[in-house]
């Protein structure tokens, strides 16, 4: 039966079988590459209960981080999905379902990623203390809260992936 050891995988069903009312198919590794799974879907089908099936869709999908795998996914884009994901976990799923393409997503993290802080205010904080001399006086009444909403209209996009777990790119 198909190869199971990633948490990155999708199951892949007999379409013959499934047609006539039977469930046939197989949990297979999604970072095993393309040839990998080429190999277990024709293994599959081959073990089918309908002679010569050859016709196969994706019926479900998991360690994905809540990106959407369609059931007719190209192969090559599976496994491209997977790596980027297994690459940078609940972000990477995240950054991948705001932006709809991988490219995009690749280029977020690659070019615009600003890091990860504990609220958008902390970041505010950060980047103002990094940028400009805060007289002692005035420290006080510095309303970052105010300024991280600001930041996320104008400049920036958040993205929280846990609590206290937001991550920032800058939007230009």
């Amino acid at each position: 039966m198909g190869n199971q050891e990633s948490e990155i995988r999708i199951y892949v069903a007999c379409l013959a079988a499934y047609n006539n009312g039977i469930l046939h198919g197989w949990w297979i590794d999604a970072m095993q590459g393309e040839d990998g799974i080429w190999t277990d879907v024709k293994a599959m089908l081959k073990s089918s209960p309908e002679a010569d099936a050859e016709e196969w869709a994706i019926h479900d999908y998991e360690g994905f981080e809540g990106v959407n795998i369609s059931e007719y996914e190209g192969f090559e884009s599976v496994v491209e999905i997977a790596g980027f994901i297994e690459e940078h976990g609940a972000l990477g799923g995240k950054v991948l379902e705001y932006y709809g393409d991988l490219d995009s997503a690749k280029t977020a993290l690659d070019d615009n990623y600003a890091g990860e802080y504990k609220t958008v205010a902390d970041f505010a904080e950060v980047i103002t203390e990094e940028t400009t001399e805060i007289p002692e006086s005035l420290r006080f009444y510095i309303d970052y809260d105010h300024m991280a909403r600001d930041l996320e209209v104008n400049d920036i996009l958040a993205i929280e992936t846990a609590f206290h777990e937001v991550h920032i790119f800058w939007s230009h």
